[in-house]
């Protein structure tokens, strides 16, 4: 026989030979030869080798402990005062009873609904953040909730929490911002068969999230081909010149063209126009002869007018002139006034007037510099 002594604070489990025996409260007690006593805190979890089944059929070791079933579906989250611990997997746990201040959260991990009642501070544990998924809303943003291939609801911006499962969860997201839709480089033939490549551009924004992502598959690319539908329907029905001198006119088209049909896709158009139109080498070339034949002829037109009018004002100044004899001499004189200036030397012969040889010479053309 042998004494032992349990201090307050402490349980006894004695065993013999191996086996589980009795547990034993704080006090002294005498032992057998062949039994074993092991001291346990009871301000912490109990762990032992020995099989639970064996021990909780023990009515004493039943009022001492607390036992905690999770299940395979489950999670416990234990918390001591208000401070996450740890998390407990499926399976059975015993604590003491009477010095641990602490609780305990049971989650169900099937559950498809968002995680509430639970700190994000806990959620972003390490220990408990591999249980869980995470689906994120931008501010400009919309989002659909599928679960298990079914659609649930919509999502406005946040972030959402879920316990991570076997059931499959989905969120597709829609930017509701404006958007800008290219089209570039696109061939296409006028009524007169002349090949071009065209730069179109569309603005547009989402506006019903179910049908862009519910009602249709990649409705951005359902948008693309309508548009390009458009172009090739309203371009065939135009020469060249014809769509140079009205590209307003395309966009016009391809707007009430989508209309009623874009509704479909759950987006509106709030512009749209032609960036650039593109022609090939030799028609640009012949383009370009047009235009220099025409700037051309616009410079002779103009050169024929202007020399119109200096015509009918040299003969409105000479009917002046013919009329008036004074006004002749002045005009004699300034002509002279203005060849004088450029004339180094003239030499007059005879004993004429000098005004009547200036003009002789000048009519002769007989000057000498």
């Amino acid at each position: 026989m042998k004494k032992v002594r349990v201090n307050i604070g402490k349980v006894g489990v004695v065993t013999s030979k191996g086996d589980y025996s009795q547990v034993l409260t704080a006090g002294s007690y005498w032992l057998g030869f062949y039994k074993k006593i092991t001291l346990y805190d009871m301000s912490k979890w109990y762990s032992s080798d020995i099989d639970f089944n064996i021990m909780i059929k023990d009515e004493k070791f039943r009022e001492l402990v607390e036992i905690i079933e999770v299940k395979d579906n489950e999670l416990a989250l234990k918390f001591e005062g208000d401070n996450f611990k740890s998390v407990l997997t499926a399976g059975r746990y015993f604590y003491w009873k009477g010095l641990m201040d602490f609780r305990i959260k049971i989650v169900d991990l099937n559950s498809t609904e968002p995680i509430e009642n639970i700190d994000k501070a806990v959620l972003c544990n390490p220990n408990v953040s591999k249980y869980v998924r995470s689906f994120q809303v931008k501010s400009y943003e919309e989002g659909l909730l599928f679960v298990d291939d079914k659609f649930k609801r919509k999502l406005k911006e946040g972030t959402y929490l879920y316990w991570s499962n076997m059931i499959p969860m989905q969120v597709l997201k829609a930017d509701f911002r404006q958007l800008q839709l290219e089209i570039s480089g696109q061939e296409m033939l006028t009524k007169d068969k002349a090949a071009l490549r065209l730069n179109f551009y569309t603005q547009y924004r989402v506006v019903d999230i179910e049908k862009a992502l519910i009602d249709n598959k990649d409705y951005d690319k359902q948008l693309y081909i309508l548009i390009q539908l458009a172009l090739r329907e309203f371009i065939g029905t135009l020469t060249l010149d014809e769509l140079l001198d009205n590209k307003e006119g395309v966009a016009n088209y391809v707007s009430d063209y989508l209309n009623g049909k874009t509704d479909k896709l759950g987006v509106e158009i709030n512009d749209c126009g032609v960036r650039d139109i593109i022609l090939p080498g030799d028609v640009k070339e012949i383009m370009n002869k047009v235009l220099i034949a025409q700037k051309q002829a616009q410079a002779n037109t103009i050169i024929r007018r202007e020399e119109t009018a200096s015509t009918r004002s040299l003969l409105n100044t000479a009917k002046l002139m013919e009329d008036n004899d004074m006004l002749l001499k002045l005009k004699e004189m300034e002509y002279i006034e203005k060849i004088a200036d450029k004339v180094g030397e003239i030499t007059v012969s005879g004993g004429g007037q000098v005004l009547d040889q200036l003009k002789n010479i000048f009519s002769t053309k007989k000057i000498v510099k």
